[in-house]
């Protein structure tokens, strides 16, 4: 047998590694209950292992995600950044089976709520990975092969002086748009107003073409999640946003 993959993967300088700061603060990391059982049960199953380069949600920039092997098939890709407690992505994976879904998440219990929520219905076309999403798009996940990226309530770092650590960037726009396919969708939602309009100013201003005059009408593959809900009784709006990857012209 050859090597493991750690081993042949090529050391790299630490002191580069994520010079820019992160769209996201580790929270409470404890499994109790229902969602340490569903880890330990289903996590061999649905958890994708990847080396890291630091930190424990790096992913070091020589491993590559291959989608046919993981999933045992070639079928659409669909990846969620910061999938939360899976309630969206595993509504999507049962209802649709013909295409493959990876749940990108930070937080372990989203991720032991997400398997528990596929493993209840044992779904075999989604998995899950703990990871910081800018490097599963730059680098893990082979350029033009996702169908659909969804940022769904991205964290809003409301206070202004927190502004920089708002994961959709001009940058963060530019690794959305390598990653997908030609014609593939890059779909946004926020009850933010001011995140919302960055999002549209951002992605208008991207090699992505805005589907829509401005905001998209609700995404109906999107169920009203836990969290959209409470968003919903402060009255906060919810803005949706559609950008597409054009088609390369004849």
């Amino acid at each position: 047998m050859g090597q493991p993959l750690s081993a042949r993967l090529r050391p790299m300088n630490e002191s580069t590694y994520r010079q820019q700061p992160v769209s996201f603060v580790r929270r409470g990391s404890r499994l109790q209950g229902r969602r340490q059982k569903a880890w330990e049960e289903h996590s061999e199953r649905y958890l994708l292992e990847v080396p890291r380069l630091v930190a424990d949600t790096s992913v070091h920039p020589d491993y590559r995600f291959d989608a046919a092997k993981v999933f045992g098939r070639s079928a659409e890709l669909v990846v969620e950044v910061g999938s939360g407690l899976g309630e969206a992505i595993v509504h999507a994976a049962s209802t649709q089976p013909d295409r493959d879904f990876l749940a990108v998440e930070v937080y372990l219990p989203g991720l032991a709520q997400t398997i528990q929520r596929a493993a209840a219905q044992e779904l075999s076309n989604l998995r899950v990975v703990q990871a910081n999403a800018p490097e599963v798009l730059s680098s893990m996940i082979p350029a033009g092969s996702i169908s659909e990226v969804w940022t769904f309530f991205p964290d809003p770092w409301p206070k202004s002086k927190h502004e920089k650590r708002r994961l959709v960037t001009v940058s963060f726009a530019e690794l959305v748009a390598t990653s997908l396919a030609p014609g593939g969708l890059w779909r946004l939602a926020t009850d933010w107003e001011h995140y919302a309009e960055q999002m549209l100013e951002v992605g208008s201003n991207s090699s992505l073409r805005n589907v829509h005059p401005d905001w998209a009408p609700r995404f109906e593959g999107r169920v009203i999640t836990s969290f959209e809900n409470k968003a919903q009784l402060a009255g906060r709006e919810i803005h949706d946003l559609t950008f597409q990857k054009e088609l390369p012209t004849k």
